[in-house]
């Protein structure tokens, strides 16, 4: 089915507005195309293109609430849905923190879309493949990657007058580049919204340097070393903490912002003073949709970490109400302020120290500290007198991104990102920390 456009998408709200016979009555139209090309062993494996649009109609009787989900758009199908949506409302028990449907929103539209992106078509993506391929073979080694690209809309609509409608466009690119023998690795991603911004050469280029410079490499003792993340690294990491700044979760006593006897920290100064943090739907880097698709509320900028202090919490509607306070809808994007240097100038600017490209198989240890555990991986290199010395072995980590922006000495440029572990946009700047604990090593490359 073709991506729909607004009056489209808003005739067939109306119509599921219109047959319900719900006291409340929400609605998620969403469509998307979305393309892919994966390669491996310097050969194309698989590509695609996948299509699809859905409904899903939410209805409350009372407390009561029932949701159901199509994608057929004639009025018979669109019929059907809300009446099973409502039987089922009816058989369920009650929700004892039901929220009702929120009222009429203002949506500030973002620049979410980008014409280029959406014109992506099957010769782009093997291009894309063919530049990794062939430099990869040039240097004697052996490329995988895969590349996507997405066109989207999403429409909301209630029976309290809520209407909003947006266009958004995406690619995700991630390359591993190795050596034949299996002795070097080197790795890149890039996840950006406009392909104008976005350099397949450069990008393989960053992989195949980086799986060159990487062999034979040397054991290095473990212990706490200055480190330098790449920001790939960093989101990995930091993802898991972004996604703690939940209300609820800090006043019952879940969290690391929960405060002793009771309630959060906000407002308490938890970083480095280096630290700023914010979410901002209308970034021109990171643009996201202009409102929470779970609540239907209205997103706004707003400062998370000023100054080193936590400065703003996700409160749900229903915590929102419990505690008083205002309910914002959450943010799509996290941004971390940087400087102008490059990762090459934080290099210049260390006497000794660890280079890390990235960060994988990361899991929680203590949720109460974030305390994560974790490996290097596709490119570790130490650092001399600004210089990088020779590659080591891959360390495991035990490490908190508390505790990292705690001890910040030098920010880099702030790239885009999309982060595996978190729900956010990502914009976010290589990082110099002191006293980074790796705790053992690692065989892998």
């Amino acid at each position: 089915m073709k991506i729909l456009n607004q009056d489209e998408a808003k005739r067939i709200c109306d119509k599921v507005l219109g047959f319900s016979k719900a006291d409340e009555c929400e609605i998620k139209l969403t469509g998307s195309r979305k393309g892919n090309i994966r390669y491996a062993r310097n050969a194309v494996s698989t590509a695609g293109l996948i299509e699809d649009t859905q409904l899903s109609v939410s209805v409350a009787f009372g407390k009561k609430q029932g949701t159901a989900t199509i994608n057929e758009f004639d009025d018979k199908s669109l019929e059907k849905a809300v009446r099973r949506a409502e039987d089922l409302a009816r058989l369920a028990p009650e929700n004892p923190e039901f929220m009702p449907t929120p009222g009429k929103q203002v949506y500030k539209a973002s620049n979410t879309f980008s014409q280029a992106t959406a014109d992506i078509d099957p010769e782009f993506r093997a291009q894309v493949a063919a530049y990794s391929i062939e430099n990869s073979r040039k240097n004697k080694l052996v490329a995988a990657g895969f590349f996507s690209d997405a066109t989207a809309f999403q429409a909301l609509a209630n029976s309290n007058g809520v209407f909003g409608y947006q266009q958004d466009t995406g690619l995700d690119f991630t390359v591993t580049v190795r050596t034949e023998d299996g002795r070097g690795s080197g790795w890149a991603k890039r996840s950006v919204g406009d392909v104008n911004k976005f350099d397949a050469r450069e990008a393989s280029n960053v992989a195949i340097e980086k799986a060159l410079r990487s062999v034979d490499a040397k054991a290095l003792e473990p212990g706490r070393y200055t480190v330098i993340l790449e920001p790939a690294a960093t989101s990995d990491i930091l993802g898991y903490m972004f996604s703690a700044f939940d209300a609820r979760q800090a006043d019952e006593g879940r969290s690391f912002l929960s405060k002793k006897g009771g309630g959060n920290r906000l407002g308490e100064k938890l970083f480095d003073e280096q630290v700023n943090i914010w979410a901002d739907p209308w970034d021109k880097d990171v643009a996201v949709l202009p409102w929470d698709s779970n609540t239907m509320l209205a997103r706004e900028r707003m400062d998370i970490i000023k100054n080193g202090k936590v400065n703003a919490l996700d409160y749900s509607l229903f915590w929102a109400k419990k505690q008083g306070v205002r309910a914002v809808g959450q943010p799509g994007n996290i941004i971390m302020a940087g400087t102008n240097k490059s990762t090459a100038e934080l290099i210049a600017n260390t006497k000794k120290g660890v280079l890390v490209t990235r960060t994988w198989y990361i899991r929680m240890v203590d949720p109460q500290s974030v305390l994560l555990t974790g490996l290097t991986r596709d490119g570790t290199f130490y650092i001399e007198n600004g210089k990088i010395k020779h590659p080591i072995k891959n360390f495991r980590f035990n490490e908190s991104p508390v505790t990292m922006l705690n001890n910040i000495e030098e920010l880099g440029r702030p790239e885009i990102l999309a982060g595996d572990e978190s729900q956010f946009q990502l914009m976010l700047p290589a990082m110099k920390v002191r006293d980074f604990n790796f705790t053992s090593l690692s065989d892998a490359v």
